[in-house]
C-alpha cells in the first residue's frame, strides 16, 4: 500500500505551495514541516519503495543526502523549490524524481507550483509570493488575473503574517505552530475566504503589528548610502518578527540592502539578509561565505560566531548586488 508524504518549509511560500497541490489532488498525506529556518526536513522522512513524496519549498542542497537515500530505496519523489541548489546534481537526473527548481528571483515555489498547475488556484500562490515578499511580481500577477486593489492587499497581508508566524526558535515562540495552521489553510479554495472566516488571521495580523512596534524603536547599528545593518535583542517577539523587519526595511529602501542580526541565546547571531529589491541578486552567493544560504533575493545565515561579525560587515559593505548567485564553476 502506498504512503503519501508531504513536506514543506512552514512559512507562507512553502505552506501555500501544498496547498495549492492537494487542493489540486486531495489526498490523506503524512505532514511533515515546520519553522522557518527548519530545512533539513527531508532527513525526517521514512518512507520505502513504492511509496510518494511531495516536497515544497526546501533547499534541495541542504536536502541532497536524505533525497537521495529515499530514491535509492525506490520512493517517488516530486520536489518543487526555489532556493540555490548548488550545481546540478546527479540526483536531479534520477528516474523516480520530478524536479522542479528555479532560483530566479523572481519566483518562489508558490509560483512554480501555480505555472505547474496552469493557474487553478493561482490566489493561494499570490498569499505565498506576497509572503516572500515578491510585492511587484505578486502585483503584477493580480492584475493581470483582474484583481481589485482591496483584494491585493488582503491577500498581502495574510502573505505577511502566515510568514510572519513560521519565525522562531521553537513552537513556543509562534502563535500557532505550522503543522497545525495548514489544516486550516485547505479548508478553503481560496483565501479570502479564510481571512474573513478564521479569527486566527487577524490574531497572527494583530501579534505581527505589535512585534513591528517594539522594532521600531531601534536605530540602525551601522549604514551608508548602499546599505543598513540593524541589531536585534534575543526575545520572543524578536524571533518572530526579524523576517517581518527586514522584508519591511527592504521596501522601504528598495535600492538599499539590508541586514538583521539576531543575538542568539546560545551564543552567536542569526543572521538576516536582503539584497536590493531594485537589484535582488547577490544575497545566497553572500550568506554562502558564512555557512549559510537562500536565494538570490533574500537569504540568511543560522550561525554566525560573533568574532565573524567584522568580516561579515566588511562582505556585506563590499558586496556587488544584482550579481548572479550561482557558485563559480571550476576554473572561473
Amino acid at each position: 500500500m502506498t504512503t503519501y508524504i508531504d513536506v514543506c518549509n512552514g512559512d507562507a511560500d512553502g505552506l501555500c505551495a501544498l496547498v495549492q497541490w492537494r487542493l489540486h489532488e486531495p489526498r490523506a498525506a503524512h505532514l511533515i514541516t515546520g519553522l522557518k529556518r527548519e530545512i533539513e526536513l527531508v532527513q525526517r522522512v521514512q518512507a520505502s519503495r513504492g511509496d510518494q513524496l511531495l516536497v515544497c519549498d526546501l533547499s534541495l542542497k541542504r536536502n541532497r543526502a536524505s533525497l537521495k537515500r529515499l530514491l535509492d530505496a525506490g520512493v517517488k519523489v516530486r520536489y518543487f523549490d526555489h532556493h540555490d541548489a548548488d550545481e546540478l546534481t546527479p540526483a536531479l537526473t534520477h528516474p523516480l524524481l520530478d524536479a522542479h527548481i528555479d532560483s530566479a528571483a523572481d519566483t518562489c515555489t508558490s509560483l512554480l507550483v501555480d505555472h505547474y498547475l496552469g493557474g487553478l488556484f493561482s490566489a493561494w500562490a499570490l498569499v505565498g509570493a506576497y509572503g516572500d515578499n515578491l510585492t511587484a511580481v505578486a502585483d503584477a500577477r493580480a492584475a493581470h488575473l483582474g484583481m481589485d486593489p482591496k483584494s491585493r492587499q488582503c491577500l498581502q497581508t495574510l502573505g505577511e503574517v502566515i510568514n510572519y508566524n513560521a519565525y522562531g526558535d521553537s513552537a513556543q515562540d509562534v502563535l500557532i505552530a505550522p503543522a497545525q495552521l495548514f489544516p486550516i489553510l485547505m479548508r478553503y479554495r481560496h483565501p479570502l475566504a479564510f481571512w474573513e472566516r478564521e479569527s486566527i488571521a487577524k490574531e497572527l495580523d494583530a501579534l505581527r503589528q505589535s512585534d513591528l512596534r517594539q522594532a521600531g524603536t531601534l536605530i540602525a547599528r551601522w549604514q551608508d548610502a548602499h546599505t543598513r545593518v540593524y541589531m536585534l535583542p534575543d526575545a520572543p517577539w524578536s524571533r518572530r518578527v526579524i523576517g517581518t523587519l527586514v522584508n519591511q526595511l527592504a521596501n522601504e529602501q528598495p535600492t538599499q540592502a539590508h541586514a538583521v542580526l539576531r543575538a542568539k541565546g546560545t551564543g552567536g547571531l542569526l543572521v538576516s539578509v536582503r539584497a536590493p529589491l531594485a537589484a535582488p541578486g547577490g544575497a545566497a552567493a553572500l550568506c554562502r561565505r558564512f555557512g549559510g544560504g537562500g536565494r538570490a533575493g533574500a537569504a540568511g545565515i543560522d550561525h554566525l560566531p560573533e568574532q565573524e561579525l567584522p568580516r561579515f560587515m566588511e562582505a556585506l559593505s563590499l558586496a556587488q548586488w544584482g550579481a548572479s548567485d550561482a557558485p563559480a564553476r571550476p576554473g572561473e
